[in-house]
């Protein structure tokens, strides 16, 4: 009897409960911060990490959207899965375009949310709604766990999923009873293995490769157009050898930014409908081929499938997802697999550097000046408001090389695409271009500078970004975090006056709203905070604002976006 009881005892010490198992199964697999907020249905969750979670940092949010926005920015600069929580019903609801753009952005992004019990289903209860028909179609893997032991397989099972393949975002959902319930702890195990992405890199096969080499080795104007998938992969060393063996420029999308310095010769910038140029579209046009690496030729970066023009140049497409290639063009070689691992592919079989006399990095150097050319000109205007193009010339003397700048939609993304220039490669530029939502970039910041805190980062946000946004200022000031927000202010929702201007005759309708001072909110708030209307003391307020050690803003009052010069082809005549 005595052994029996002793056994007993034995198997109820070496079990945790389903809340608990969920925090060693988030420490196994190297998370240290958790965003989020609190609810009635995640009280178990939230003990379990009061109680055994010391090695997780919670970060308190004032919404779960944002919640999911600061996953996203730090899993882009730390090479590691990001983790959001919240509860069931509303919880669910607002952490959506978060996990959406992770997904469609290729970021693995875990969302962890509650949900009300099992036993409580069908009866009516208070924020009950399906979770699994929910998330199903915005994540790469989603699974509401029905039992407490179900749960480290579950969790093992979305690590893998995020970080291989093509990185994406999952859902974890828990309901509340089976927090309670018990799990094996010898269930309880992790797989490092699945902790960072890319994980698994898969080369490509040998003959797709000898195919692509063999067009790329006859080609004479080629020009490499790199996606995302190159920073995600880690692949820019590859890709910088690549392109030198083959001589030809580097052109990337607004996502690729990163994947070459823009101070190698062969680097051409942004091309595409926003942030690229005639000047630098001009080179896709007189490609005879053109390489896609981690790019899906969406319609941003093909000016909606014209440059190249179908059926034009010959199209070499690397990807690790298979069901990417040949969707927009069609592909005389596909090469499938890691980007890094292709790239080396590719370049070791391409042999000796080519000698196609393309004379790439004049074509690339004039292509460039011919973009600085009327940029230039305008950074140095004196004329108020400020125009955007003195805003992104200021920041790029005052920033060191290691900045950070997250951008919103609207005014900041396609200035600081087409005309900041990036010293060196990685990922230091980050705007969520997947779905281009609005008020992602003060979140995304805070969530890059906990991921990455040495660098300065610099939060660029329009002033329609700002009111969707700014409940998390209490958030940033209350972790004390040295992140500097500069607020593009016009009182318009820019990007729609202007197509409005250019495709509607002028006809404006429902896009201006008052005036915000934006620096007094941000005071209210805690912050130290600037408004700045005369160009003349732009670049000191910035320079005062980017040295301070505390959470900052500056408020400057700027062109609306249908009067500027925005590098936004389907605006220009």
């Amino acid at each position: 009897m005595a052994a029996a009881d002793a056994e007993a005892r034995g198997r109820r010490e070496n079990r945790m409960s389903a809340a608990e198992a969920l925090v060693a199964m988030l420490e196994g697999h190297g998370v240290d911060t958790v965003f989020g907020l609190c609810g009635d249905t995640s009280l178990p969750f939230y003990d379990a990490l009061y109680r055994t979670g010391g090695a997780i940092r919670h970060v308190l949010t004032r919404d779960e959207r944002h919640a999911a926005y600061m996953a996203d920015g730090y899993a882009r600069v730390t090479g590691k899965v990001g983790v959001c929580e919240g509860p069931s019903g509303g919880g669910a609801t607002y952490i959506l375009p978060g996990l959406v753009e992770a997904n469609e952005s290729s970021i693995p992004v875990l969302a962890i949310t509650s949900d009300v019990s099992v036993s409580g289903r069908g009866r009516f209860t208070l924020t009950e709604l399906d979770q699994t028909a929910l998330m199903r179609p915005l994540t790469k893997w989603n699974r509401v766990v029905e039992t407490g032991s179900a749960l480290p397989r579950a969790v093992r099972a979305a690590f893998r999923a995020m970080t291989t393949g093509r990185p994406g975002s999952a859902h974890i959902g828990v309901p509340l009873d089976v927090q309670r319930q018990p799990v094996d702890a010898d269930d309880v195990w992790a797989d490092s293995d699945y902790a960072s992405y890319p994980a698994e890199r898969h080369a490509p096969d040998a003959v797709s490769v000898e195919r692509a080499a063999r067009i790329l080795r006859d080609a004479r104007t080629p020009v490499v157009v790199c996606g995302g998938g190159v920073v995600v992969s880690g692949a820019e060393a590859a890709l910088a050898a690549f392109a030198e063996a083959l001589g030809a420029p580097v052109a990337t999308t607004v996502s690729g930014q990163g994947s070459i310095g823009d101070e190698h010769p062969l680097a051409l910038g942004v091309i595409g409908s926003n942030g690229g140029t005639p000047a630098t579209r001009r080179l896709v046009e007189e490609a005879d081929a053109v390489v896609f690496v981690g790019c899906r030729a969406g319609s941003v970066t093909t000016e909606r499938w014209r440059y190249p023009a179908p059926g034009g140049a010959k199209i070499v497409h690397l990807d690790v997802d298979p069901q990417v290639i040949g969707v927009n063009y069609a592909t005389d070689a596909a090469v499938v697999g890691d980007a890094r691992a292709s790239l080396e592919a590719l370049t070791a079989a391409l042999g000796a550097p080519a000698a196609n006399g393309n004379d790439a990095e004049a074509r690339v150097a004039r292509a460039r000046a011919q973009k600085r050319a009327a940029f230039e000109a305008l950074a140095v205007s004196d004329e108020a408001p400020i125009r955007p193009e003195r805003i992104v010339a200021t920041l790029a003397r005052l920033l060191p090389d290691d900045a950070i700048v997250v951008a919103d939609p609207g005014t900041p993304c396609p200035y600081f695409s087409a005309y900041f220039d990036w010293r060196g490669s990685g990922r230091r530029f980050i705007t969520n271009r997947a779905h281009g939502a609005l008020g992602y970039a003060l979140a995304a910041a805070m969530g890059a500078h906990i991921g990455r805190p040495s660098p300065k980062c610099v939060a660029v946000v329009g002033d329609g970004s700002f009111a969707m946004s700014c409940g998390e200022l209490e958030t940033l000031v209350r972790l004390g975090l040295p992140i500097t927000v500069v607020v593009i202010s016009n009182a318009v929702f820019g990007w729609i006056k202007a197509g409005q201007k250019s495709g509607f005759g002028g006809r404006y309708y429902s896009v201006d709203f008052s005036v915000t001072e934006h620096a007094a909110v941000a005071a209210a708030f805690g912050l130290e905070s600037y408004r700045v209307e005369d160009p003349a003391e732009l670049e000191a307020t910035l320079a005062r604002a980017l040295d301070s050690a505390s959470p900052t803003l500056v408020d400057v009052v700027t062109q609306p976006l249908q009067d500027a010069n925005a590098p936004v082809s389907e605006w220009i005549a």
